[in-house]
């Protein structure tokens, strides 16, 4: 019991350390790359820039007021069982960027980095770091998400694309702000980050899993187990059209055996029908010279 107690613990605190590094790392990319830069890429975090621009609001006031204030709206319409792992996301995030802002005046001020591509970059990777370490520990820092959220929820639609609705819309008032090139360099941050959150959510893909149907499947099985020295499961199938019996062969090969499988299976049978697709994760079963199979 007590070496469960010591794991949950440890595990707690694992987790709100991960989180507070997350949000700090947002809330500095805003204070250091975003808001001095005038790049919009959605958000209440885009918002405050427009708003400040458009009306002089403190884009740092515009955050504390507007999170908050979904914070609530969240709890109203949304209620607490989606509003609870806002909670901590739309605090911090806040905090983290009144503690972010002095720190990213010092680096402003001793750092002669102009040229918006390196800034672009910049703000791309920190932005997906930071919210892939958000995601993942599956919170939010509230503000777009809350309205994200409330637009699925009474719109009737997918999460997906409520979130690109929201997003287009304030990334399309950027363009008309700032003009065309901030636009272009919102699609940019927003492009390397999304392939950063994925990767950090997902995982680094390092095998891919074979589904192959095939007419020579005794000669496929032999060439999976001697040439490649991997084992295989067998799927039982039936044709939907003439109900005919047959097996689907399913194999987990590394990345690197991936083209050397395929098209020694097209060899043997170019009429064999395969589906491939990435594998993030194997566990369990046996390994032949560390590739990993079931």
């Amino acid at each position: 019991m007590d070496k469960k107690n010591t794991q949950s613990t440890l595990s707690v605190i694992f987790r709100g350390t991960a989180l507070v590094l997350g949000v700090f790392l947002l809330a500095l990319c805003y204070n250091t790359l975003l808001l001095p830069n005038n790049l919009v890429v959605g958000g209440m975090s885009g918002l405050s820039i427009i708003f400040q621009e458009v009306f002089g609001w403190d884009a740092r006031t515009f955050i504390y007021i507007s999170t908050f204030a979904l914070l609530l709206i969240s709890f109203i319409f949304l209620g607490k069982e989606k509003s609870y792992n806002t909670i901590l996301g739309s605090i911090l995030y806040p905090i983290m960027i009144s503690i972010t802002s002095p720190i990213a005046t010092y680096i402003l001020d001793h750092s002669d980095v102009s040229e918006m591509l390196v800034i672009v970059t910049l703000a791309g990777l920190f932005y997906g770091v930071s919210n892939g370490i958000i995601y993942r520990l599956g919170y939010t820092t509230g503000g777009g998400d809350v309205i994200m959220q409330l637009l699925s929820k009474y719109l009737n639609i997918a999460n997906a694309r409520a979130n690109f609705i929201y997003s287009f819309i304030i990334i399309l008032l950027s363009g008309l702000l700032f003009g065309m090139s901030s636009l272009i360099y919102a699609v940019i941050i927003l492009v390397i980050s999304t392939l950063l959150i994925d990767k950090i959510i997902v995982g680094i893909s390092n095998s891919k899993v074979f589904f192959i149907s095939t007419k020579k499947i005794d000669e496929i099985k032999d060439l999976i187990h001697v040439e490649f020295d991997s084992g295989l499961t067998c799927i039982p199938t039936k044709s939907d059209m003439n109900h005919k019996k047959s097996e689907v062969l399913m194999v987990v090969v590394p990345n690197r055996e991936y083209y050397a499988l395929k098209n020694r299976i097209l060899e043997i049978d170019p009429e064999a029908f395969f589906i491939i697709n990435d594998c993030y994760e194997v566990g369990g079963g046996r390994r032949h010279k560390n590739i990993p199979f079931v």
